[in-house]
């Protein structure tokens, strides 16, 4: 099996029981003024460790619940095991599983996987960026005025400053504006030409690592920056590398 077989296996496995709890009434781990983390989220991770390092036990992974495997490994599994928490608890359907592997510091394969819609975004380095088994490509919008972008806020005072700023600036040049609640999902749709772009000041590693090598392969332009003082911390701006964006940042 390959790495990108493997990875799409441990995706669907876990939004097989993530679906099966959609609905429900979650155990919270864990409440923040801006975040909510779930017994489900470490169960979806545990499911997609045993998985992975069964196949690949010389492997890490790094995922949001933690630290698993060989850490001296060149081999890294990144894993978002419920991206959209906030969504799934509120019962809105729509957040994801994104697994990425970065080999030696470089992202190798990506798979991001929407349970509740049954939608399966996956790439391998040097292979075509897929949705449920075809080819796509990024958006041809090249008129800022008929994009459609998705600012994040953040968590924290100064992200959340930083990103309503620009979501006022965006909204006076864009079509129209989201703000989805899950970052990878937001850079599938980016891939899938659905829309235009997305910003936002700072964001964690395993939310975006498989959406960056998705959106590249597709055709599109990703921009990180590594935020000082917070490991693995990132601003980004990724597009269809066609609409104009810097007047918004």
């Amino acid at each position: 099996m390959t790495d990108l077989e493997l990875a799409t296996q441990a995706a669907l496995e876990a939004g097989k029981l993530i679906r099966q709890n959609f609905g429900g009434d979650p155990t919270v781990d864990e409440a923040t003024h801006h975040d909510i983390k779930l017994a489900l989220d470490k169960e979806s991770q545990d499911l997609i460790t045993a998985i992975l390092l069964g196949a690949r036990p010389g492997d890490a992974l790094y995922g949001e619940e933690g630290l698993a495997g060989n850490q001296n490994s060149e081999r890294q599994w990144i894993v978002d095991p419920i991206d959209g928490t906030v969504n799934f608890f509120y019962g809105i359907p729509h957040f994801c599983v994104s697994i990425a592997l970065r080999v030696a510091g470089e992202i190798v394969v990506g798979v991001i996987h929407d349970p509740m819609v049954g939608e399966t975004w996956t790439v391998g380095k040097g292979g075509p960026a897929m949705l449920n088994g075809r080819p796509i490509q990024v958006s041809k919008r090249d008129d800022l005025a008929e994009s459609i972008l998705y600012v994040g806020c953040g968590k924290d005072e100064e992200a959340l400053r930083t990103g309503v700023e620009r979501f006022h600036r965006a909204s006076l040049r864009a079509r129209k504006m989201r703000m989805m609640g899950s970052a990878a999902l937001g850079m599938a749709y980016i891939a899938s030409g659905r829309i235009d772009g997305y910003i936002e000041s700072r964001i964690s590693l395993w939310d975006i690592a498989a959406g960056q090598l998705l959106v590249e392969t597709a055709g599109g332009k990703v921009d990180l920056a590594a935020v000082p003082g917070h490991a693995d911390a990132w601003s980004i701006v990724a597009s269809n590398g066609k609409i104009p964006l810097d007047e918004i940042l």
